[in-house]
């Protein structure tokens, strides 16, 4: 699969069942001819036998064809067949943009179910050709084991699909590392994969429910309690096993900007590495999330972009609240405001977006297991220093459906359109069809982005047209 792509070169990432030299060609047609051929790449235990590089010296807004094959590192004669690939680079000009988002795969107990067709929402956001895809956070479920067998309410039975590394919770690396390449199994998944650049950022579950970085767990279903020792190994696993770009000066970083062309720059947020513990979150003087790090990363990298619209793809919605148990919070929103311990980290932002006259930012996110758009103005508001703007939410992909949550007044969020399950119903398998998906739009000539919510099913739920305005 190909990941993190811009306007001149992409990662590529690929996995061998054992030691092996991985071998990577591109071209610029289907037929590969003149292919150019990569530095070969040794995998190994090391790395979970994969292997990921940047493929740079790419021409702009092109389609590029690759094509893997891995070489027997014991014998040279031995070689796979060919697994091949395809993106399309950022443009550095004007040209129409489409591209996903969501998050939630194989969680709560759904996993792979083949009778029932797999992952099918992967299959339906590939119909739509997009250009990439934001996965939103909880690209798997670490703390969440499987049973070959659950009875649905309607007498039929789900069937998963079950590995040795989703039998427990994730502790080991090997372990978390074998919660990604369960989800690859999945046929659509690969397929997906293999045609859409993955722009991916994590939220709790590649590690364990709610965690933060000091937490000691009380779990019994795990023998390490230290959640830093198993944060180590989750966001290595995260990295080893997704086309992420990284960073020397801080190699398992998640925020990072991408660049597409002159209509889009997004920016991943970080909501889970650098923040202090849960808790009921009214700390007059803020509480420990983003971190002084990422907010200065954050508006330096807003201020100086040229591009028409800035998307912040959050792994947790602003307004709707995420209890960690009876007190405490796991995300920022608290009840009402005056903006309160995690809340002064979004009110920092959202102030330096309205003092720096920055326009047309929009956040996307997922984690609820529900979708819904949400419009935040200041009128409604306890928090007033800011300008109006939408939050979409979509997700699962594959998971539980929840819903709907509280809502917190101190950004002033209005809910324009949402689909949940009825009240008193949690936790419905994915056949129940409560799977969704954001699909964006942006036209190279009016410059108008175009927000879709839809479900597995491709029934376009609700809609609408954002004009931007001019900086």
């Amino acid at each position: 699969m190909s990941g993190d792509v811009a306007h001149d070169s992409a990662m590529i990432w690929a996995h061998a069942d054992r030691e092996a030299r991985m071998l990577v060609e591109w071209a610029t047609t289907e037929s590969m001819t003149d292919a150019t051929r990569m530095p070969a790449l040794n995998v190994g235990p090391a790395t979970g036998q994969t292997g990921k590089f940047l493929m740079n010296g790419l021409p702009s807004d092109q389609e590029i064809f690759y094509r893997v094959r891995m070489e027997d590192l014991s014998d040279p004669t031995a070689i796979s067949e060919p697994l091949t690939g395809h993106f399309r680079t950022a443009p550095t000009g004007l040209r129409d943009i489409r591209f996903v988002w969501s998050g939630d795969t194989a969680g709560q107990g759904w996993g792979i179910d083949r009778d029932r067709g797999g992952m099918r929402t992967y299959a339906t956001m590939l119909q739509h050709q997009p250009d990439f895809m934001i996965h939103s956070g909880d690209t798997v479920y670490a703390d969440g084991p499987m049973e070959e067998e659950v009875l649905l309410e309607d007498g039929s039975t789900w069937r998963n699909l079950v590995t040795p590394s989703k039998r427990k919770v994730a502790e080991t690396l090997d372990e978390f590392r074998g919660q990604h390449l369960y989800n690859y199994l999945d046929a659509n998944v690969r397929a997906f994969n293999a045609e859409v650049p993955i722009l991916a950022q994590w939220d709790d579950h590649e590690v364990t429910n709610n965690w933060y970085p000091a937490e000691i767990l009380e779990d019994d279903r795990y023998t390490e309690k230290n959640v830093a020792l198993l944060a180590a190994r989750g966001a290595r696993a995260f990295h080893e096993m997704l086309p992420t770009r990284q960073h020397l000066v801080e190699p398992a970083r998640v925020y990072r900007k991408v660049a597409y062309g002159p209509l889009l720059d997004i920016f991943f947020l970080d909501m889970r590495s650098y923040r202090g513990d849960n808790s009921p979150n009214r700390q007059e003087g803020g509480a420990p999330f983003l971190g002084a790090e990422q907010l200065a990363w954050l508006k330096r990298e807003l201020a100086g972009s040229r591009a028409t619209w800035k998307v912040l793809a959050s792994d947790m919605p602003i307004g709707m609240m995420v209890r960690d148990g009876e007190n405490n919070f796991e995300n920022m929103a608290n009840g009402d405001g005056p903006p309160l311990g995690r809340e002064q980290d979004i009110a920092e932002i959202l102030s330096f977006i309205r003092a720096a006259d920055i326009g047309n930012t929009v956040w996307l996110t997922a984690d609820v297991h529900y979708t819904a758009a949400h419009h935040y103005s200041p009128e409604r508001a306890v928090f007033q220093d800011f300008q109006p703007f939408w939050e979409f939410v979509s997700g699962p992909l594959h998971s539980g459906t929840f819903g709907p949550s509280e809502y917190d007044n101190t950004f002033g969020p209005e809910v324009r359109f949402a689909k949940h399950p009825q009240e008193g119903q949690a936790n419905l398998p994915p056949s129940e069809g409560l799977q969704f998906f954001g699909l964006v739009d942006i036209n190279a000539a009016t410059r108008e982005m175009t927000v879709r919510l839809m479900d597995a099913g491709d029934t376009e739920l609700w809609s609408t047209t954002l004009a931007p305005r001019s900086v």
